[in-house]
């Protein structure tokens, strides 16, 4: 196991900067997920990492050692990618033995590695199986299987689970959080999907056009979003982001007044709240709208409103009655409340 770290990584297609000075430092023995829309530049980053990508400046550190220079095979990496990239001739075993032969690691080892890889990711009663005869979660944990046999200091994996089913993507994600928990491999996971990110990562680094916009713990990252696009980005669903103007502790825009904010002097600013946070009310309160759709989501319900030009989602029981156009009230506790910036996006800090 090893640590990574990037030095001011960038990335240049033409005149298009994809990877804008990123610099990043992953802990030895940590999982790492790098989150972010389509585009945002997590996948060239880490295609960077394992050398599959030519950078157009910066400094990429494994271990210790400086690999701007090294080829993908001597930088000590493995990669798990979303297409599995099995050897359909080749059974489990042999498919999770293929990097140790290609590594040239002395054959008296490899029955024991693979065996322990193959308890690793659940599949021993399957070793004389072929992929075809694998449903996609078990075809998933071969690939997993491949990747860790040989120890490698750092793990790649790019969007691995995006290929599975709803129920095979829960059970497969367990099953790598568990693997991680007893490998404690260095890990950097790429994903555009939050709820693997939430759920799998030590630490979550958001990106967005090339930029990284917060690195935290996932709960950090939830509570204190570091800016209008995290907290846009992050839940679901995501944060409610109303724009409007605070002055003595008081916010205001068309349909809703919070008062009791803790902010001194007057400003135009974004006003944000989860919708676990606000609460239907029987009387008139914080927030009046019509009732633009209701979504019953087995133990609560989600009612959206429209405010302006903005949505807003509150979460309410799953037994509330409230009908489409109907006019509701809703309690937004000023604690809850989060304000950025309506210039540039920023969080504003109590």
């Amino acid at each position: 196991m090893a640590e990574a770290r990037l030095v001011n990584v960038s990335k240049r297609f033409g005149r298009i900067d994809v990877v804008k000075a990123v610099n990043l430092e992953v802990q030895d023995g940590e999982f790492m997920v790098l989150l972010g829309p389509s585009g945002c530049g997590k996948t060239t980053t880490m295609r960077m990492i394992a050398g599959l990508e030519e950078m157009t400046a910066g400094e990429i550190w494994l271990g210790g050692r400086l690999v701007n220079h090294l080829g993908p095979k001597d930088r000590d990496i493995s990669m798990v990618f979303q297409n599995y990239g099995l050897y359909p001739n080749l059974t489990v075993y042999e498919n999770i033995r293929f990097p140790l032969r290609m590594r040239r690691i002395p054959a008296g080892e490899h029955h024991e590695r693979v065996q322990r890889a193959l308890e690793m990711v659940e599949l021993t009663e399957f070793a004389d199986r072929r992929p075809v005869q694998l449903s996609g979660g078990q075809r998933q944990r071969v690939a997993l299987g491949r990747a860790i046999v040989r120890t490698p200091s750092v793990c790649l994996m790019d969007e691995p689970l995006s290929n599975l089913d709803a129920k095979l993507r829960l059970s497969t994600r367990i099953q790598l959080k568990h693997l991680h928990h007893a490998h404690r491999t260095t890990t950097i996971y790429v994903t555009h999907d939050q709820t693997e990110a939430m759920t799998l990562a030590d630490r979550v680094v958001v990106m967005n056009r090339g930029v990284i916009q917060q690195v935290a713990a996932p709960r950090i990252i939830y509570d204190t979003p570091a800016n209008v696009f995290v907290a846009g980005f992050i839940g679901s669903p995501a944060m409610n982001l109303i724009h409007g103007r605070i002055e003595r502790g008081t916010f205001e825009a068309p349909g809703i007044r919070v008062s009791g904010i803790q902010f001194p002097g007057a400003a135009d600013v974004i006003l944000g709240f989860r919708a676990e946070d606000a609460t239907v009310a029987q009387a008139a309160a914080d927030m009046t709208a019509p009732v633009y759709s209701v979504e019953l989501l087995g133990d609560h319900s989600m009612i959206t409103f429209r405010l302006g030009d903005s949505f807003v989602n509150v979460k309410a029981a799953k037994d509330c009655r409230a009908a489409i156009s109907e006019i509701v009230h809703v309690s937004v506790p000023p604690g809850a409340c989060h304000l950025f910036l309506h210039s540039t996006g920023d969080r504003i800090s109590p």
